[in-house]
């Protein structure tokens, strides 16, 4: 008997741990360290650095406890990478979207999604998109987009401790690409693994690690769902954040991708800086305390969207 008690006592403790999963510095710090790693190149489509890096993802997606689709984690595609002007066209590089879900808990709302995504990719050593006059020089893309990768792993874990509380199914992409033209959240769209007209909202990350001293969140597409604009006002004071929300805006970020096809979105960022796709975006800028704030915004959004029966509903905006 003393041994089945102490059996039920040590699994109640996994359990509470893993129930209290919360989003830590230290966690964001090492993804955006480990995806600029000088060895992961800036993670240009269709290397050995960025396999590295999907190898990365998915692993970690595996530990939170994801669950995959029908053919895994990876969604494979290929794409036409930019070049400069005079320059001959590259062969079609082979990446992918790494995607897991969690499954909602509610019969009928289970069917419906909310999609968290963030580019993994960045500028490789520079090429067209470049701001810098430094040649063949990695471009570490630390805020551009290893911050919102950090966020998207780091929210997906807490998100799912917390699965028991979701109605809704939420569904997690690390997009490829993008900076190639948004091709991974475009291909996704025009390939999606559940029925579009299921998805009732999708954040984008882009460049979350930058919350500067007035804690000054930004977004668009916040009027693409009922109450938007008013809901994402008042939970970003309630957590000690001023959010600057737009209920159009939508931007030129994965979003863009869904709300071509009818999607509710928010594309979510913390401003643009000088050391946009520059090799000067690195670790040493980031903005870890506040980035985890960002990380519990978004977070508490989800949370709120995906254990609630309010129904969720596209808006056209100008």
């Amino acid at each position: 008997m003393n041994k089945l008690f102490l059996a039920i006592l040590i699994s109640a403790s996994t359990l509470s741990t893993f129930a209290q999963s919360e989003v830590t510095e230290q966690e964001i710090e090492n993804h955006i360290k480990f995806l600029t790693l000088e060895k992961n190149g800036g993670r240009y489509p269709g290397t050995k650095a960025n396999k590295r890096v999907v190898r990365y993802i998915i692993k970690d997606f595996k530990a939170s406890g994801l669950n995959a689709f029908e053919g895994g984690f990876k969604q494979h595609f290929k794409a036409k990478l930019r070049i400069k002007e005079g320059e001959a066209e590259k062969p079609l590089a082979k990446t992918c979207n790494v995607i897991g879900f969690i499954e909602g808990n509610d019969p009928k709302l289970k069917h419906e999604y909310i999609v968290l995504g963030a580019h993994y990719d960045h500028l490789g050593l520079g090429g067209p998109s470049s701001k810098s006059d430094k040649e063949n020089a990695i471009h570490f893309g630390a805020d551009d987009n290893a911050s919102g990768t950090a966020a998207l792993l780091e929210i997906s874990e807490k998100l799912a401790a917390h699965k028991k509380d979701l109605k809704r199914s939420v569904i997690f992409i690390a997009f490829g690409a993008e900076e190639q033209g948004l091709l991974g959240s475009k291909y996704f769209t025009e390939h999606p693994l559940v029925p579009v007209e299921n998805i009732k909202l999708m954040i984008n990350m882009d460049m979350v690690g930058r919350l500067n001293e007035q804690k000054h969140v930004y977004m668009g597409g916040a009027g693409t769902f009922p109450g938007g604009v008013d809901f994402m006002k008042e939970l970003g004071t309630s957590l000690d954040l001023n959010p600057v929300v737009h209920a159009g805006g939508v931007g030129g970020s994965d979003h863009v991708s869904f709300y071509k096809k009818g999607i509710s979105v928010l594309g979510m960022h913390t401003g643009g800086h000088p050391q946009y796709h520059t090799p000067e975006d690195t670790l040493e800028l980031i903005n870890l305390p506040g980035e985890k704030m960002v990380c519990e915004y978004i977070f508490q959004t989800i949370l709120k969207k995906a254990s609630s029966n309010e129904e969720l509903y596209f808006i056209a905006q100008d």
